[in-house]
């Protein structure tokens, strides 16, 4: 991968020390929680608490009430935070924000381009692991509660012994162009008409990434693709996807005209840079939205497009 696309993909950034050795400790907490060192990521309602607009709050221990699901992210590797580097952070669920309740808080879609790599990278480990939490409180095996171990990275079936581990759910996401390197872009049927996006979807078991491309392409839009290539990844925990980026060409042996599947892809266009330019910008009759600067998606077009694209909305 490019550094210029590497560049592009800020949930991707990571300055944290997951420390995953320190998990197997059976009294981690109790040891972090007297060091007065440790320092607390608090999540509410899937926002994380911030100290200012583009950076996220971290608290010590006694800030928060005991008794809530915990999460050791690992150790601060950042020489540019307030924070130390070796810095032990533990990201904390919280079921009421209490004396926090009126506190600023922050949404990972809408900050993640904006905070540092350590803040952007702790935020998406914490959201992914607690989504993870929220999915798994009964024993796949046997529909008992499980108990959570190892510093909030195992959840482990009581009956059966059984461990059950975080899982990520592998998407991808494609960059299609035709023989005029146009772009093809889809409006999905839970956005709004206007916003449009790349195609994506989610890898099937006993499948190639790159015959996921494939296939979700033609099921999506009608459109056969040839030289899937792959771009670079970034973590999206809506709830708990890897999103692995690609391109890919119009097979010339088919052609250009697209049917959208109806049930989750509503429309789809191909897109010039003009053309797009235009419509982003909201000179042409038909104004189009496109996906946010923390998405891959937006990476993706942009690396397309040759460089950032400005919008008008």
């Amino acid at each position: 991968m490019s550094q210029t696309f590497s560049s592009r993909l800020p949930l991707s950034r990571f300055e944290m020390d997951r420390d995953n050795l320190a998990r197997e400790r059976e009294n981690l907490f109790d040891e972090l929680w007297a060091d007065p060192a440790t320092r607390i990521l608090p999540i509410f309602q899937g926002s994380a608490l911030l100290s200012s607009p583009m950076s996220l709050a971290l608290v010590p221990v006694d800030a928060i009430p005991h008794g809530e699901l915990r999460v050791y992210l690992g150790r601060s590797l950042s020489a540019t935070s307030p924070e130390p580097v070796g810095t032990p952070v533990v990201a904390v669920l919280l079921d009421d924000a209490g004396h926090l309740a009126e506190a600023d808080w922050g949404n990972l879609r809408t900050l993640g381009n904006k905070l540092s790599d350590r803040d952007a990278g702790m935020l998406v480990e914490a959201l992914g692991v607690l989504n993870w939490h929220a999915s798994h409180a009964f024993s796949p095996r046997t529909g008992e509660p499980t108990v959570v171990e190892k510093g909030g990275w195992v959840r482990r079936d009581p009956i059966s012994n059984t461990e059950v581990f975080p899982r990520t759910d592998a998407a991808i996401i494609v960059g299609i162009t035709d023989a005029d390197d146009r772009m093809l872009l889809g409006s999905n049927a839970l956005w709004e008409s206007n916003r449009y996006s790349l195609l994506a979807g989610f890898v099937e078991p006993g499948e190639s990434l790159e015959t996921a491309v494939q296939r979700e392409v033609l099921e999506e839009s009608g459109i056969h693709v040839i030289d899937p290539v792959y771009l670079g990844s970034q973590p999206w925990p809506f709830p708990a996807s890897l999103m692995l980026g690609f391109t890919a060409r119009v097979d010339p042996e088919h052609g250009t005209d697209t049917t959208p599947d109806g049930t989750e892809i509503l429309d789809l266009r191909w897109f010039s840079r003009e053309e797009l330019a235009a419509a982003v910008d909201g000179v042409s009759a038909h104004q189009v939205k496109l996906p946010g600067p923390t998405s891959i998606a937006r990476a993706i077009i942009e690396e397309w497009f040759g460089g950032p694209i400005v919008d008008g909305q």
